[in-house]
Formats: structure tokens, sequence, C-alpha cells
């Protein structure tokens, strides 16, 4: 990715964080973007202090006007984007549909499936202008299968998975793909709030998780970094609309 511009929305967390820090590795300029400005300036800094190039934003990704004014500073300071990671999200309410209030529903759709449109929409409007590019939505496993523990979310990232598989037509003779990644049991803080937070409480929910793993474990946040980088260079010129699955085998049943 020597010399791209890429834009890593989300990127305080740690599988965001990851993906930015692999992106500069690979020689990219990373536009580290979070609602968590301060984690955001925190990955940025782990880059630089790693010799790579990158900058920090703090941007609510629900807000259109907000997402426009930080592009437009993005490729200002930047140039075009060339890549984008969608990879801001939240897992919302363990509540079930009858259960559920309309405001859980709103929060996790505006931020899972109404924001990654946004970014999107900001993204590709630069990527026309320069030629083309690569975009990579962070999904997951549960935007391919269904289950009752975060029935919302399941809704959410399945949207994310077909948004990504429309955009892929829809830009494709424009030079650009569009392509997502779907984590599995990942280790990380969101993951182990999950955990928590679920009615069968912690020990229980990993125990079941993991018992559904072929490999017997977690991956980590550069498991699914690598793929992501995979995805976002040019090694993958030839791939658009296609769901990259990192679980452990996890779907594979």
């Amino acid at each position: 990715m020597e010399g791209k511009a890429a834009l890593v929305i989300g990127a305080a967390g740690e599988i965001g964080a990851a993906i930015a820090r692999e992106m500069a590795r690979e020689g990219a300029k990373v536009a580290v973007v979070d609602i968590e400005r301060a984690g955001a300036e925190a990955t940025a800094a782990a880059i630089k202090e790693d010799h790579g190039e990158a900058a920090a934003w703090g941007l609510d990704i629900t807000v259109e006007a907000d997402v426009e004014t930080v592009l437009q500073e993005v490729v200002k300071q930047f140039g075009e984007i060339d890549a984008l990671v969608n990879c801001a999200g939240i897992t919302g309410s363990h509540a079930h549909a009858h259960e559920a209030t309309e405001a859980d529903f709103d929060r996790i759709f505006n931020i899972n499936v109404k924001g990654v449109w946004l970014v999107t929409k900001y993204a590709i409007a630069s990527m026309l202008r320069s030629g083309g590019g690569s975009i990579v939505n962070v999904s997951s496993i549960m935007g391919l299968v269904g289950g009752s523990s975060l029935p919302q979310y399941h809704a959410t990232k399945g949207a994310v998975r077909l948004m990504t598989k429309a955009d892929a037509i829809s830009y494709a003779s424009r030079g650009i793909r569009v392509n997502s990644v779907h984590p599995g049991p990942i280790q990380t803080s969101l993951s182990v709030a999950a955990a928590k937070s679920d009615p069968l409480g912690e020990e229980e929910y990993m125990r079941r998780l993991l018992s559904n793993v072929p490999l017997g474990h977690r991956g980590e946040p550069d498991d699914v970094a690598h793929g992501v980088v995979y995805l976002a260079s040019d090694e993958a010129k030839f791939v658009t609309g296609a769901e990259l699955v990192i679980d452990g085998g996890y779907t594979a049943r």
C-alpha cells in the first residue's frame, strides 16, 4: 500500500487500531478516525512511533455534515482516498424483538448501518475523482448466520454484508472494489463486554462460543488486520463483492 491514502473508521478500537497500524507498515498514509478522539490520537501516535505516517480525527459517523467535513480535511492533508475501512460499530442490546425499544433499534442501526453508508458516500466521491479505490467493510460472522444473543447486531451486520455487495456491483465499472470481512470470536474489549452482559454469564457464554470454534481459541486483532490489508491492496485487484471470513472455522459447520 505504498503511498496510498487510507481512511480507517473506528481506529481507536483494538481491531481498527490493528488495521491502521498494519496499513501504515505497508506504506500507507493513514487517516485514523474514531468518535473517541483520544483513542484515535493514541493509534496515530503509535503509528508515528513506528515511523509511519498518520493523523487523527474525532468523528461521529451518524452526523452527515461532520462526515463531509472530516473527509474533506483528510483529502486536503493526504490527497484523494485510495482505501476506506469501515470498522466502527457497537454490539447493542441483547433484547429480543418483543423486548427491544425503538431507541435500541435506532441507535445500533444509526451507527452500524447509517454510519457505514455516510462515510462510504463521501469516500466514494473522492475515489470517483481519482479514478478508483478500495472499500473494506468490517461486518461479522453474525452477518452471515442467525442467533438469539444479539438479534439487532445480527440484523445490522447482515445489512452491511449486502450493502457491500450492492456497492461492489454499482461501482465496479468505475474502478472501485468493495468487500466485506467477517470476524468471528476475536479477543477485544468489545467481545469481553458482550460476554459479560450476556444472560448466560461470561464464563458460560465463552465456553459455548469456543466449543463451536474448530481451532479452539479466539483470534487476535492482527488476524483481521492482515485480511483487511489484503483486500484494500492492489494484490486483491480482481476481488470485489467478496466475503472474507476470519473465524477459526466457526461458520464452516
